[in-house]
């Protein structure tokens, strides 16, 4: 009935204009039938059930990104948050005492992690940020709690206020180097004495013949960490072999032999473009059976510098290491020589050089000649130009 009664209004309805008057303009045409009066209502339902769940999905959406976009905010507000809390940093200047160390290898991450739970910096990313771009020494520092970063960066950037890090140099004497790593590591030298005078027993290769001379490596060595001396003198020899077998360097006597010649070449001269010169000197010297006459090696045999051998110890033969009167090598190297020395013992420069003279030592000029004749000049400039040596 209802259906009937809608039809009826909708089929008896007058349009009229704003004035109650009758619109010139005509009414719907009212259906022909029953079916197409229940068309047109299904199509009006159908519209207005899609303007709802359009609206519905509209609100939905709204209601979706407004979450969403809190929840970004929100996560950028904490974030920010988060930035500022890391970046915060102490004043300092600190206060009580910190022995902290920076191992070998530590990059500025690490190093800021554990300043963190040392309580020495408030922040690692503040740390971080500062030492961008620097270089951190290892070794151990004296530091505070509550230092301001710029402080600490400041500490270990300065290799000077490390400590027990051992830094061989190469052309050091092993005497020197034992001495160091003694005062650095707190071990008692005579410890390192008693494994020397062992002759190295389950340290040395066995063609070093029980000489340390020439087998320490030259680095930095965290001697401050380690147990005992054997430790210490051990790591040294063993990247020795390591940086030998690296270099191709041959193994056995010719091995020891390369060695002397290097620690000859590391100890005549302060330059690497001469060690390859130096080391034809010596090659050629020795096939035509001269003497070396190298005072570096004599003053080794008695201890000293060669600035401070006198004419008796320069012709005293009782001296294995005086090659002014001993012909052939010296029994062992005379120092720790170089990667530099030992490249160019392995492959010297071509040339007849049988003499060469520093002709100045505050630049460390080397002449070669072959002729005795021409050396006698260099060794007039020499003179010349270094008085105070003379």
């Amino acid at each position: 009935m209802s259906d009937n009664l809608e039809d009826f209004f909708e089929e008896s309805t007058h349009w009229v204009d704003g004035r109650g008057n009758a619109t010139p303009v005509a009414p719907p045409k009212p259906p022909k039938s029953r079916k197409e009066m229940r068309q047109r209502r299904n199509r009006k339902r159908r519209k207005t059930l899609t303007k709802v769940i359009a609206a519905v999905i509209i609100v939905a959406l709204v209601g979706v990104g407004g979450w969403f976009a809190y929840g970004a905010l929100k996560s950028l507000r904490e974030r920010n948050t988060s930035e500022v809390t890391l970046l915060e940093d102490y004043e300092g200047p600190g206060y009580g005492s910190v022995e902290f160390t920076v191992a070998q290898g530590d990059n500025s991450v690490t190093i800021a992690k554990n300043l963190v739970k040392a309580q020495v910096i408030k922040s690692e990313a503040a740390f971080t940020s500062l030492a961008a771009g620097q270089t951190l020494y290892p070794g151990t520092y004296d530091l505070k709690k509550h230092m301001a970063g710029a402080d600490v960066v400041a500490i270990l950037t300065d290799q000077s206020k490390a400590k027990g890090f051992l830094d061989v140099k190469a052309g050091e004497r092993v005497s020197d180097v034992i001495k160091s790593a003694a005062t650095l590591s707190g071990i008692d030298e005579s410890e390192f004495q008693a494994i020397i005078d062992a002759k190295g027993a389950g340290i040395l290769p066995e063609e070093a013949g029980g000489n340390f001379e020439g087998w320490l490596e030259p680095g930095s060595y965290d001697v401050k960490s380690a147990s005992s001396a054997q430790e210490i003198l051990k790591n040294m020899v063993d990247k020795r072999i390591a940086k030998l077998d690296a270099l191709g360097a041959p193994t056995g006597a010719e091995r020891e032999r390369l060695l002397i010649i290097a620690s000859i070449a590391e100890s005549e001269v302060n330059w690497a473009q001469y060690y390859g010169k130096v080391t034809r000197v010596i090659l050629n010297r020795l096939d035509q059976n001269m003497t070396l006459g190298m005072d570096s090696t004599t003053a080794y045999g008695l201890g000293i510098n060669a600035g401070q051998l006198t004419n008796a110890q320069l012709q005293d033969k009782s001296n294995p290491y005086n090659t002014r009167v001993n012909t052939g090598l010296t029994p062992t190297p005379i120092s720790n020589p170089g990667d530099n020395a030992i490249e160019a013992a392995l492959s010297p420069e071509e040339g007849n050089w049988l003499y060469f003279v520093t002709v100045n030592l505050k630049t460390g000029e080397t002449k070669f000649t072959d002729n005795y004749d021409e050396f006698l000049k260099f060794r007039d400039e020499y003179k010349a130009n270094n008085p105070d040596a003379n």
